[in-house]
């Protein structure tokens, strides 16, 4: 069964949305081989939404910069799994809905992931918890201060993390990693 990772950008105030933080060239490089290693992408339909309407073209772009091109193709390339009641049809590349009950859908998709997803949704990520399925959080902090939300973690309920990995970046990024306290994985003896 793979792990069920919430990864996101973030400010040092806790803002998530995606205009407060422009990532660098090491930190899309970071980003583009987390997804690559991962088995899926799971998002709500409004970030799935922010997703399809920008990265298709920059994937079909020459004169995007490299490193988001790469990004982008990889995330064409990518399964990207959606939470939606609204929406039906998606028409962007490997592309499915996730249907039936939220957690016993989740948990499905998480047995048939040995490598893992991906869930960059805030308030999907939010339910995700509550529902105890989220086993990772990875969290990109950028050296800003927004002074605005939406903010992560508000009214999510509390959890025992482990710092389980962290990563600094020449340009004052930390990438933390964090997992549920029964999802740590101790070494065989």
């Amino acid at each position: 069964m793979g792990l069920l990772t919430f990864a996101t950008n973030v400010t040092l105030d806790g803002c998530c949305d995606h205009r407060a933080v422009a990532p660098n060239d090491e930190v899309f490089r970071y980003w583009t081989r987390l997804m690559h290693g991962a088995g899926g992408m799971l998002w709500g339909r409004k970030v799935y939404e922010l997703m399809e309407d920008y990265w298709p073209a920059v994937a079909r772009d020459p004169k995007a910069p490299r490193l988001q091109r790469d990004w982008a193709r990889k995330l064409d390339a990518q399964v990207k799994y959606v939470v939606s009641a609204r929406r039906r049809d998606f028409t962007w590349s490997n592309t499915r809905r996730v249907t039936g009950p939220l957690a016993a859908a989740v948990a499905a998709l998480k047995r048939r992931t040995p490598r893992g997803l991906l869930a960059g949704s805030p308030t999907l990520s939010k339910e995700l918890d509550r529902l105890g399925l989220v086993d990772e959080y990875l969290l990109v902090i950028h050296p800003v201060v927004a002074g605005h939300g939406p903010y992560l973690f508000l009214d999510w309920r509390a959890s025992r993390l482990r710092l389980v990995e962290t990563k600094r970046f020449e340009s004052g990024v930390v990438a933390l990693r964090y997992r549920r306290a029964s999802t740590v994985r101790r070494p065989s003896r």
